[in-house]
């Protein structure tokens, strides 16, 4: 994957900097987006995301944790139904998370914005695995 960009920008939202910084890195060097955009809550990243006109560039593949202070991964995901259906279909979530929660991962599992959940740590192998 490092020749080329799979994707032209990822999300990351966790409150956790260390797995973000971890994150962004595994993101980058191994070629899979062109830009990382880290938000530490989901109050941040939906007012990103209601802060762009429809016709911008969204993020291709958000990575999304679950477990956050506040609002957590699951209501995000509530929130994220009320974007337009424009932003929606442009949009991927994939769960990133530590929980291994039957309950959480088929919670997450049978969302229908989220395309697949992940359990931490992110690797090249998950990304490359990525169908996005």
């Amino acid at each position: 994957m490092s020749d080329q960009f799979r994707i032209h920008t990822a999300l990351l939202v966790d409150d956790n900097e260390i797995d973000n910084f971890i994150n962004e890195r595994i993101i980058n060097t191994s070629g899979f987006a062109r830009e990382v955009i880290i938000k530490n809550s989901t109050d941040a990243a939906m007012e990103f995301l209601r802060s762009r006109p429809v016709d911008d560039v969204f993020p291709d593949v958000i990575f999304l944790d679950l477990n956050m202070p506040g609002k957590d991964g699951f209501a995000f995901l509530d929130e994220f139904e009320s974007l337009p259906d424009e932003v929606k279909t442009k949009v991927r979530v994939v769960v990133l998370s530590s929980s291994i929660s039957p309950e959480d991962i088929n919670r997450a599992s049978t969302n229908p914005r989220v395309l697949k959940y992940i359990n931490k740590p992110l690797s090249e192998k998950y990304l490359e695995a990525l169908q996005v």
